[in-house]
């Protein structure tokens, strides 16, 4: 298992945990002195009150929460947020209510996914051309839609 070093930045601040034993994003929690209230189709940067050293070739990305989705329309419009390894500031993450009704966050309450993940390097080599494939330049909704 891979070692992340964490800091609590803020002693009321619930680190990132697994709420099950397969999961494979770490529940992240709101570090909040007060209440935020997020309008419809407004944003809003919440903190964590941690921050993280990830080891050079890893990222953290953040992810919107399936349940707050569903019932309330709250996301991450930067989804998914890319968190590097040189990092060192506190985690926030950017939440968006794409709701009707304005969204409360409160201290504790889980707001996002953290997904540690390791990173490949490239380089690109300029070439005059690439191979051709069935696909082709088939684009957005090649394959179809859904059937209505």
């Amino acid at each position: 298992m891979l070692k992340v070093k964490i800091v609590r930045l803020n002693k009321q601040a619930v680190l990132p945990v697994y709420a099950t034993a397969y999961a494979a994003g770490m529940d992240i929690s709101a570090c909040l002195q007060e209440p935020i209230t997020i309008d419809p189709f407004t944003t809003a940067l919440i903190p964590s009150g941690f921050a993280i050293e990830l080891p050079e070739g890893y990222e953290a990305q953040l992810r919107p929460r399936s349940g707050l989705a569903l019932r309330f329309l709250i996301s991450l419009p930067n989804t998914p947020a890319t968190i590097d390894a040189d990092y060192r500031g506190e985690v926030k993450v950017i939440l968006i209510n794409y709701g009707k009704d304005p969204f409360t966050v409160c201290h504790g309450d889980r707001i996002a996914q953290m997904v540690v993940a390791k990173v490949e390097k490239v380089s690109f080599e300029e070439v005059d051309d690439i191979s051709a494939t069935a696909r082709g330049e088939g684009g957005f909704g090649h394959t179809g839609t859904a059937a209505r």
